[in-house]
């Protein structure tokens, strides 16, 4: 198959490694550095390149700020039957204009982010396939995944948004508040640098990415639980209530362990 991958950062890199030896791949990055790191593909710059390589699928991997602008941009140069798609982690916006682009379309969302995942052992990483869309391109990226054995969720893009809310706003609001309250410590403990890790890797991520997380219709709500949690263990300190406390503590446990359970 003819693959164009759209930016040639972290994942769209990996996917050319991933694919480049089995399909005919060309990247299409504006920026020349990036292409440095890239080998067994073709490098575009210009849009009619795009054209004359007439491909059959097309994987967006820029930014997720610009996703729709260079999906807007490439589409008057693509075959009429070429499969367009996207891996963004924020899919706002995205399914009205799939179904108005005239191309057939998958979605998909592999959830291992180069910041914190391992991309030679990926067993214990998920990926999500939106299951509207073209079938043929759904079963391309599920063969895909699997290979690389990963975790594999079918949602809407309806699911996929209030899933999205749920698993990454609840953990980047509780990085934010530590990384806002943090003082340096001259010896910190094993779990203070452990917070401090993640919320670095947070931290690095691109801007627009974490505002478009954040303002996520189904984030708010989510956020809200926070809230209300720091509330009822504020009070619970107040008071030094350790009888409260011990049942707090049994609450939170059993909600871990219950997930626990749910992954085995």
């Amino acid at each position: 198959m003819k693959i164009l991958i759209m930016g040639a950062g972290k994942m769209g890199s990996f996917f050319i490694d991933l694919l480049s030896f089995d399909h005919e791949v060309a990247v299409y990055e504006k920026d020349a550095k990036r292409l440095r790191f890239t080998y067994n593909c073709y490098r575009f710059q210009t849009l009619e390149e795009i054209k004359e390589f007439k491909p059959e699928l097309v994987i967006n991997a820029v930014t997720v700020k610009y996703t729709l602008p260079s999906f807007k941009e490439v589409l008057p140069y693509l075959p009429e039957d070429c499969i367009i798609s996207d891996i963004a982690s924020v899919k706002t916006g995205l399914k009205e204009f799939y179904e108005q682009s005239g191309h057939p379309y998958v979605s998909t969302h592999p959830m291992f982010g180069p910041t914190f995942a391992n991309l030679n052992q990926l067993s214990e990483e998920n990926a999500i396939i939106i299951n509207e869309g073209d079938y043929m391109g759904r079963i391309f990226f599920k063969d895909l995944y699997q290979k690389l054995d990963l975790n594999i969720y079918e949602y809407s893009f309806k699911e996929h948004d209030e899933t999205v809310a749920y698993s990454l706003s609840i953990p980047f609001v509780s990085t934010f508040t530590f990384a806002a309250v943090m003082k340096h410590q001259d010896a910190p403990g094993t779990t203070f640098k452990r917070h401090m890790r993640i919320a670095k890797g947070v931290l690095n991520e691109d801007d627009y990415l974490l505002q478009e997380i954040l303002f996520n219709p189904y984030t708010s709500g989510q956020v809200s639980q926070i809230r209300e949690q720091l509330k009822e263990l504020i009070d619970i300190i107040d008071h030094k209530d350790s009888k409260r406390f011990k049942e707090y503590l049994n609450k939170i446990r059993d909600h871990v362990r219950q997930d626990i359970e749910i992954e085995k």
